[in-house]
C-alpha cells in the first residue's frame, strides 16, 4: 500500500477548509512554517500544486478541490470509526437546509429527534439557495437538485402551491363575494380562481425568479391567464409573503411544509381552489461513500418518518 505523508493530510484538510495557512496553524496548535512544510511535502509527493497563492489570496486548484473532497471524507470516516471503538456514541452531523424548510418544518420537530436519538448531535447550516453538495459545506443536505452521482437521495416532498389568506381576510372575502364561510371545509367544493384577482395577490419572486411568476403559473394551471389589472404585491421570499397574509394584507401562494404546524395552519384558510405543481422535489442527500455511517442513516430514516407523519410524503405522491 502506497500512502502519501499521513501527517500532511489533516494539515491539508484544515488549510483547505479554513482557506488560510495561519488559521490552520492556530487550529492545529503548530507554527505556520510547520503547516507550509507539510503542504509542500504533500504537493511534492503528488506532483501537483494544491493551492493557488497570489499575495494574500489563497484558493484550491481543481486538483486540490478534488483531493480535498476525498481526503475530508476519508478523515471523517476514520474519526467516526475511532469514536465507535472508543465507545463515544455521539454522532455529529451538519445538515445544510433551506431557511424556509428549516424554520417552518424542521426546527419545530427537532425536540422529537433529540428525544428519540440523544446521541445525534445535529447542527444546521442555513442555505438561501440550493447548496453545493460537498463535505466542505455539510455532511448531508436538503436539496432540490439530485444531480451529483457521488450522492444518494431520499425523496421527502414534491412541491405544490395553493392560495391561503388569514381567517379574518377569509371572512371579509366571503361577505363581499356572498360565499358560505364554511366552503373551504366542504370536500370537493371550489371557488372560481377569477374571484381572487379582486384582492391583493402576495407574490414570491424567488419561486419563478420573475415578477408575478408564481401567480401567473397558478392561473395558467387553472386554465386561464393572470387577469389584467391584478394587484400584485412582491416579496423576495415565501416566508415574507406568508407573514403578510397572516396580517390580513392579501392572498398568498404557499406550500405544504410552510403550513405543516398546527400553530401556523390555524392562522390561515386554504382557499378551495386548484393547486400548482412547481416541479421542485425536496430530497435528503448524503454522500454514497458515507452511507454506512450510523448518524446519517438515523437522520435519513427520521426525516422520512417525519415527512410521512406530517403529510409531506403524501403530498409528494398526490
Amino acid at each position: 500500500m502506497k500512502l502519501p505523508p499521513l501527517k500532511a493530510l489533516p494539515v491539508f484538510e484544515a488549510v483547505a477548509r479554513l482557506n488560510s495557512f495561519s488559521l490552520a496553524a492556530e487550529e492545529l496548535a503548530v507554527g505556520q512554517s510547520a503547516v507550509s512544510h507539510q503542504i509542500k511535502l504533500l504537493e511534492t509527493y503528488l506532483g501537483e500544486p494544491l493551492f493557488i497563492r497570489t499575495g494574500r489570496y489563497l484558493a484550491l486548484t481543481d486538483e486540490g478541490r478534488q483531493y480535498f473532497d476525498a481526503v475530508s471524507t476519508a478523515l471523517l470516516q476514520i474519526e467516526r470509526a475511532s469514536e465507535q471503538l472508543l465507545g463515544h456514541e455521539t454522532a455529529r452531523l451538519r445538515l445544510s437546509v433551506f431557511s424556509s424548510f428549516a424554520v417552518r418544518w424542521l426546527v419545530p420537530r427537532l425536540p422529537v429527534l433529540q428525544k428519540q436519538w440523544p446521541q445525534l448531535d445535529l447542527s444546521l447550516e442555513m442555505s438561501g439557495g440550493n447548496p453545493q453538495l460537498s463535505d466542505r459545506v455539510a455532511d448531508c443536505f436538503i436539496t432540490v437538485r439530485p444531480d451529483s452521482s457521488a450522492f444518494s437521495y431520499e425523496l421527502l416532498y414534491t412541491e405544490r402551491l395553493f392560495p391561503v389568506c388569514s381567517q379574518q381576510y377569509w371572512q371579509t372575502l366571503c361577505r363581499e363575494q356572498e360565499i358560505d364561510p364554511g366552503l373551504h371545509l366542504s370536500p370537493g367544493a371550489s371557488m372560481h380562481p377569477a374571484l381572487l384577482a379582486a384582492y391583493p395577490l402576495l407574490s414570491t419572486h424567488s419561486i419563478y425568479n420573475r415578477a408575478g411568476g408564481d401567480w401567473a403559473a397558478w392561473f395558467d394551471a387553472g386554465g386561464e391567464p393572470l387577469p389584467k389589472g391584478s394587484r400584485l404585491q412582491h416579496f423576495s421570499h415565501m416566508l415574507l409573503a406568508l407573514e403578510a397574509a397572516r396580517y390580513h394584507q392579501g392572498i398568498a401562494l404557499t406550500n405544504d411544509y410552510m403550513l405543516s404546524n398546527r400553530a401556523d395552519s390555524a392562522d390561515f384558510v386554504r382557499l378551495p381552489c386548484h393547486h400548482l405543481m412547481t416541479g421542485d422535489q425536496f430530497f435528503f442527500a448524503w454522500k454514497t461513500s458515507r452511507r454506512h455511517e450510523p448518524g446519517i442513516q438515523i437522520l435519513r430514516r427520521w426525516l422520512l418518518d417525519q415527512s410521512i407523519e406530517s403529510g409531506l410524503r403524501h403530498a409528494a405522491q398526490a
